[in-house]
């Protein structure tokens, strides 16, 4: 295995980071956000024991974590300084260790402290270890210096939005009155793996009810009838980016008359896609979809996100990244670049797209169709 970007690209994230460092006054940069770790070092692992990268103003980082995963840390970073402890050691202890032994036992060490490796337990104890060391607070750095994804990045992320589209047109050519939700995830889940998806997780694939509570439902293996929707979302990744799609399929005739619903909701989203341009702001390029849903009574109300940040996925505490998302009261602006997941859902109708911020509006990665799928072969 070898480094996924060039020591180039890896450069330039360390010079972001570092910049981020000076602005904040920080002399060394305490790293332990699992996507943030994956960037800037090339390696991610859980914490099922806590690890951490250090990155100093000036010469190389260092990575400090379990002797167990220290060879394919070696193996996937861009550097070479990697020191591995056994089970029985304390992860902080022996990371205060080295950064006393590198001479920075009295430095300002810069973290993330929304990072969720970064709790109030582990804060004490570096302080206790770390009397000397002051801490400094770089706000969501873990996710915001990665915001704009490197060409290289989309690249991965457009790999993914092409195995969601084989594995959607897989489950609607297989899909006849009688499929569970269950059985359209095995359908996914064996696609995933057979086009080099990291793994065969689906996403939620639920039966299509209501406006938007089913979204997150749980998966079951109950048959489905004619004219029932099986609302299908899926989540692969490859080398840990990730792309979404979300599609209704339709199983036999459209009994509930929810075609023209579908077409609106692909019409407005189509309209909210178009505006995504570099510069825009993110709360106006909400209200295209929410304030066009509900002024044509697609919904009566309209309170969840119509998209979020995409990109790079560790094994963290959550399955969606909400540093960026799109909401009335959301004034950041978007960048050539950022990739979104942007969703719509209303009358138990779910359609999404993998979207990249360009110049002059979003290029969607994905590229299913934009209706409601029509269940068997075509």
């Amino acid at each position: 295995m070898r480094p996924l970007f060039t020591r180039e690209e890896f450069a330039g994230r360390v010079a972001k980071a570092r910049l981020a460092m000076a602005e904040a006054g920080a002399e060394l940069l305490l790293v332990d956000h699992a996507e943030f770790l994956a960037w800037l070092t090339g390696y991610t692992v859980s914490e099922t024991m806590y690890r951490a990268a250090f990155l100093p103003r000036e010469g190389e980082p260092w990575f400090v974590l379990r002797e167990l995963d220290a060879g394919p840390c070696r193996d996937a970073c861009w550097f070479t300084d990697i020191v591995g402890f056994p089970d029985t050691a304390e992860p902080q202890a022996v990371m205060a260790e080295e950064i006393r032994r590198r001479g920075f036992a009295q430095a300002g060490i810069g973290a993330d402290h929304a990072s969720y490796g970064f709790t109030m337990q582990t804060r004490e104890r570096f302080g206790a270890l770390l009397p000397d060391a002051s801490f400094i607070d770089l706000p969501c750095a873990s996710d915001l210096l990665r915001a704009v994804k490197s060409p290289a990045e989309i690249a991965l992320i457009a790999d993914a939005a092409g195995i969601a589209d084989k594995a959607m047109a897989a489950i609607a050519a297989q899909a006849e009155p009688g499929i569970s939700p269950r059985a359209a995830a095995a359908i996914a889940a064996a696609c995933f793996l057979e086009n080099g998806a990291d793994s065969g997780e689906t996403g939620p694939i639920v039966p299509g009810v209501g406006n938007h509570e089913f979204l997150h439902g749980m998966m079951t293996a109950h048959p489905l009838g004619d004219g029932d929707i099986l609302h299908v979302e899926l989540i692969p990744k490859v080398r840990n980016y990730g792309a979404r799609l979300m599609r209704p399929l339709l199983i036999g005739t459209d009994r509930r008359g929810l075609s023209p619903v579908a077409e609106r909701l692909v019409a407005l989203q189509d309209r909210q896609i178009a505006a995504m341009r570099s510069g825009a702001r993110a709360c106006d390029i909400d209200a295209i979809l929410r304030d066009g849903v509900l002024t044509e009574r697609l919904r009566p109300v309209y309170d969840n996100v119509t998209g979020y940040a995409l990109g790079l996925y560790g094994r963290t505490p959550r399955t969606s990244d909400f540093s960026r998302v799109f909401l009335p009261n959301a004034r950041w602006r978007l960048e050539a670049g950022m990739v979104f997941h942007m969703y719509v859902s209303a009358g138990g109708l779910g359609f999404s797209e993998t979207v990249v911020v360009e110049a002059d509006g979003g290029r969607r990665l994905t590229s299913t169709a934009r209706k409601m799928l029509p269940a068997g072969p075509n």
